[in-house]
């Protein structure tokens, strides 16, 4: 059994990630093995997961998933694990838009067993805060608010004043966080500055996060707290539930390599049948949006994984034949995705070999033929500008067009996050079908091409990586 503790707040910017990432780093620093959690959609706060523990940072999305695979797949990602440590998103019982309940914190802390620490932001507040924790603590039972951590406080007399007043509340204080500008995490126009273009100041960042909660919490009665979740009976998520969807069975796993052709452990399994299709994915600081598990399930599939950075490398990875670009912020590095002319051309010619690429958002810019009037592959007749506008919100799909990743009709649920607008929208031949918060398509497939503006969870839908496998490797479909 996995100890763990969700980490949830009244409202967005209480304070959850610096929290939760100090929390993970401290307690990595004592030697345990951490695994790191988010829930919901969010691909940013995950990067600073995985740099306080070592791990890869999960998300747990009820919405885009499904409610049934929100334990298994903690459990997946928290094998093997001493502790884990599970950030919320939102105010604890904000979950998606005339929803009830779906995707919030609250919901995920009840499928996962798991006490929850409530962050509250007390700059602004003295006794009112017993009354706000008390709120909190009562609106579900079903729901156990094990502690508190005050956040923001100013001064000694201050502290005592919340401590005096949380003291009849029954619910304990398990830390106090002085101001500290050394722990912020910078922000723009989505949100935080992910870890890749950050690097050595993220580092210091989530150093000094873990620092903040050493000084400030009480780690021994928080994981005293976490060691107190009951038993779940959940069977872990395993991508290799993609071998079954394929024609040919499972087939014998295979780790990732690099662009440069190296791989992670000398010890990777290899397939002796036929031999695997390389499938490129882009990474590099343009292109840090990616779910774990969709690498893990087109590996489990049959695929080589291979990752390369759009910014850097002039060329595909040897060999490949199928692409994933998903999102990040190719705005903030137009220029220099634009100057790779040689890598932007291969991709170019990869399209209209008919060759499968799949495109989520940034992926979408990067295809068009021009961002914010920067030159950029080409593929898509389409022009991508950067908007005042901010699109966000889950989304209900329906495939329009038969594609690389789904049959005409095909169900899936996604979301979107992004200041930036495509003109025209959609292509002759639309992605999807969207019900909310708008009936409209959107996206393009064209030849072996599937772009859209919508993040998808392949964990939720793994027949989507067995289909674009298939197609890599110039198999039928099913």
């Amino acid at each position: 059994m996995v100890a763990r503790l969700v980490i949830a707040a009244p409202s967005s910017g209480a304070g959850k990630t610096t929290v939760a990432t100090g929390l993970m780093a401290a307690f990595s620093g004592r030697g345990l093995a951490v695994s790191p959690h988010k829930v919901g959609p969010d691909y940013i706060d995950p990067g600073y997961h995985a740099l306080a523990t070592g791990r890869p940072g999960r998300n747990l999305d009820a919405y885009m998933c499904g409610t049934g695979l929100v334990a298994p797949l903690f459990e997946h990602g928290a094998r093997g694990c001493d502790l884990a440590v599970v950030e919320g998103v939102m105010g604890l019982y904000d979950g998606a838009a005339d929803q009830g309940e779906l995707a919030s914190t609250a919901q995920v802390s009840k499928l996962l067993k798991a006490p929850v620490v409530l962050v509250v932001d007390a700059s602004s507040q003295s006794r009112s805060v017993a009354a706000l924790v008390h709120g909190f603590a009562s609106w579900d039972p079903e729901v156990r608010i094990g502690g508190v951590i005050l956040n923001k406080v100013a001064t000694d007399r201050h502290e005592h004043l919340l401590r005096e007043a949380l003291g009849e509340s029954g619910v304990p204080v398990l830390g106090v966080l002085r101001r500290a500008p050394a722990v912020a995490t910078p922000s723009r126009h989505l949100g935080l500055v992910p870890v890749a273009e950050r690097q050595a100041a993220a580092v210091e960042a989530v150093a000094a996060q873990a620092e903040q909660v050493l000084r400030g919490c009480d780690l021994d009665a928080l994981l005293a707290l976490a060691r107190s979740a009951p038993e779940l009976h959940a069977e872990a998520w395993s991508p290799e539930v993609v071998g079954r969807l394929r024609a040919g069975g499972p087939v014998a796993p295979t780790l990732p390599r690099t662009a440069s052709g190296g791989t992670p452990t000398a010890l990777a399994l290899r397939n002796d049948g036929p031999p695997r299709p390389v499938i490129a994915v882009a990474g590099g600081a343009a292109f840090t949006f990616s779910y774990a598990e969709h690498a893990e399930l087109l590996t489990a599939a049959g695929a080589e994984v291979v990752t390369f950075d759009p910014l850097r490398d002039e060329a595909l990875p040897e060999g490949t034949s199928g692409l994933v670009i998903g999102g990040g912020f190719p705005e903030m590095y137009g220029a220099e995705l634009s100057a790779n002319e040689p890598l932007r051309k291969a991709v170019a010619a990869l399209a209209a070999s008919g060759a499968p690429i799949a495109a989520e958002c940034a992926g979408l810019l990067y295809l068009a033929r021009s961002l914010d009037g920067t030159p950029m592959c080409g593929v898509l007749d389409a022009e991508a500008r950067m908007s005042s506008r901010l699109t966000l919100g889950y989304r209900d799909a329906v495939a329009v067009s038969d594609s690389v990743l789904a049959p005409a009709g095909a169900r899936m649920r996604g979301h979107e996050f992004h200041r930036t607008v495509i003109e025209p929208g959609a292509g002759a031949q639309a992605a999807w079908g969207l019900r909310q918060p708008e009936r409209r398509v959107e996206g393009f497939v064209q030849q072996g091409v599937h772009a859209s503006y919508v993040h998808t969870h392949w964990a939720g839908a793994p027949e989507v990586a067995a289909r674009f496998v298939e197609r890599c490797a110039g198999g039928p479909v099913a």
